[in-house]
């Protein structure tokens, strides 16, 4: 069988998941190898993502190892990854899915609900701060940054009343004995990509392409594709204001989409439905830019930073 060198970040989560598929290439008789590589979202801790403004910002560095050769594939959240892979480079496998809301921890407090008005709520996410401030206008949204051990301890000791994270992380590591609720997609939207895994390998390599075809999930890749679809139609990057979860029911994919400003004075929420996951996707977009989806986005990020395509 194969040698394989995967590429993935140093933190726990990250290496949970390259472990996490180094096992199932093992059980097939692959010989598998871990390169720890430092991105630069990795290397920026005292700044709130959204401020930083780079796509890619958690791949980058992987993908360059990629196409030196120094690894085979890379291990991705999917959430991470831009909606459009760099020349040279083509995504492989989306894994099954788990849940992909997010969840409120606390250490007091058994719902979003039952927080005192003013309560600590910690999140460096512009989507996750949008809505909350929609549905909880009375809280104190905090910046919160580090890995998801980091980011319990903080709460755990004290300096925050509730955080918000992806499900998918914490039941990966088994971290979810502060988790109260799981916050319904009507009301926190996911962002796209939540809760599965992308494996990305050099674009046109065969022969590491036929050992990991089988990773690919139809389920996973049809919603994940609709979600992503949207994000890209409306060039947003992982750390936009932008939700999207898609989900499969009676045959149709059903897609929510979200645009907010950070301070939750104008939310921009379309439900539709379809077969096509890339149609469906950009449909959605394009609805949403007419409501003036394009209009927050250059305001929240400045025209410069953040490329809106123009109306439809």
């Amino acid at each position: 069988m194969a040698r394989l060198r995967i590429g993935s970040r140093g933190s726990q989560l990250a290496l949970w998941q390259a472990n996490h598929i180094s096992e199932i290439l093992r059980e097939r008789g692959h010989q598998i190898e871990l390169e720890i590589i430092k991105t630069t979202g990795d290397k920026i801790l005292d700044v709130a993502l959204a401020k930083v403004g780079t796509k890619g910002m958690f791949t980058k560095e992987i993908e360059e190892a990629l196409a030196e050769g120094r690894v085979d594939l890379a291990v991705h959240s999917l959430k991470d990854l831009p909606t459009e892979l760099p020349a040279g480079f083509e995504l492989v496998a989306i894994t099954a899915r788990v849940n992909p809301r997010d969840v409120l921890l606390s250490v007091n407090y058994a719902s979003l609900k039952g927080l005192p008005c003013g309560a600590r709520v910690g999140t460096s996410s512009l989507r996750r701060q949008a809505q909350l401030k929609v549905g909880r206008p009375d809280l104190d949204i905090q910046p919160l940054r580090g890995n998801v051990d980091t980011r319990v301890r903080k709460l755990e000791g004290g300096e925050y009343d509730a955080i918000i994270l992806a499900a998918a992380g914490l039941m990966r590591l088994g971290k979810t004995q502060f988790a109260k609720q799981y916050l319904a997609e009507e009301f926190m939207c996911p962002a796209a990509g939540q809760g599965a895994l992308g494996i990305e390998i050099r674009a046109g390599d065969r022969e590491t392409r036929k050992h990991l075809e089988f990773l690919n999930d139809s389920a996973a890749r049809a919603t994940t594709s609709c979600e992503r679809a949207l994000l890209k139609k409306l060039g947003g990057g992982c750390q936009v204001p932008i939700g999207a979860f898609a989900e499969m029911k009676d045959g149709l994919l059903h897609l929510i989409g979200v645009v907010a400003r950070p301070d939750g004075s104008e939310i921009l929420r379309e439900k539709q439905t379809g077969t096509d996951p890339i149609a469906l996707g950009e449909k959605v977009g394009e609805t949403l830019l007419r409501r003036g989806a394009a209009q927050i986005l250059e305001d929240v990020y400045g025209a410069a930073q953040v490329p809106v395509p123009a109306q439809p």
